[in-house]
């Protein structure tokens, strides 16, 4: 049986761990507040004291952490204790210096890694629906295998050069991005012009320009419900990796500026630890 380590059990960390849990797998889970491990012992996890003791015995070791920072500090005091032939999965989004930095950590300590952000929130890691990009040497695969298609309904291998997963999540990001605050813009120019809001939804219903996450998000953004599945606070941080990535890229950073500009408006209303739904309150309502 393949043993599993989950460092990090936030919204995503502790969906893919019941995931992971529920095909079988055995998993221990690791959080710097223990009272967010805690509630996976009753679905069967083991839940360590320490980064240390929840990887001493895995095969595969996930961190799913806010930012680089914390990823390496956690990384620090977990690494002396894996054992030989286990494989990191580095699935925090940590943009592309980030993954620089975790590639010199993992060769400075000897530690075979795979850079594999994951596609989907709460639900989708919940109910073992993600979809993982990976990149990293192809004789890890694997190893991964039975973790990953239990977290994931499919696995995209990007390439072999460590860090394209994050760059192609990267690309992805900044798609969502637009579209929640194109589907916010239009939500609240709807209501400000005095029309029910809803009337957008409907008529983009199964039209080219409709989506499930046009509707699933647009329905949030009517009903006020900013139940967390990307917080806001979230989508910031990955926003500013984005607009570096495009610097580096070359490539225009205009839209994402503007991304950024009314995600921080709905940030300093207070709605940074809800939904990225409330950036809806960047557009004046």
């Amino acid at each position: 049986m393949t043993s599993v380590a989950v460092l990090g059990t936030g919204i995503m960390g502790a969906g893919m761990a019941r995931s992971l849990l529920r095909e079988g797998l055995d998993v221990t889970v690791w959080n710097r507040s223990q009272d967010k491990a805690k509630p996976l012992a009753d679905d069967g996890a083991t839940v360590a004291g320490t980064a240390a003791e929840a990887v001493a015995d895995a095969d595969v070791v996930v961190t799913m952490l806010f930012d680089v920072e914390p990823v390496l500090a956690v990384m620090a005091d977990a690494a002396p204790a894996m054992r030989d032939g286990a494989v990191w999965m580095q699935a925090s989004t940590v943009g592309i210096e980030g993954t620089r930095r975790v590639e010199a950590f993992a060769r400075e300590h000897g530690l075979d890694v795979l850079d594999a952000p994951v596609l989907g929130t709460k639900a989708p890691a919940e109910n073992g629906k993600l979809v993982i990009l990976a990149s990293g040497p192809s004789a890890l695969r694997e190893k991964v295998a039975p973790a990953f298609d239990a977290m994931g309904t499919r696995t995209q291998w990007v390439s072999e050069t460590l860090g394209d997963a994050s760059r192609l999540k990267l690309a992805v990001n900044a798609w969502i991005g637009v579209m929640v605050n194109g589907t916010a813009q239009s939500i609240a120019l709807a209501r400000g012009l005095g029309l029910d809001p809803q009337q957008f939804l409907d008529a983009v219903d199964g039209q080219a320009v409709d989506s499930p996450y046009v509707q699933l998000k647009g329905k949030a953004m009517i009903t006020g419900d900013y139940t967390p599945s990307f917080e806001l606070d979230g989508v910031i941080k990955d926003t500013d990796l984005i607009r570096d990535a495009l610097a580096e890229a070359g490539t225009a950073t205009t839209l994402a500026d503007a991304v950024a500009d009314r995600l921080a408006a709905a940030s300093a209303a207070g709605h940074g630890a809800e939904d990225m739904a409330a950036v809806v309150h960047g557009y004046g309502t």
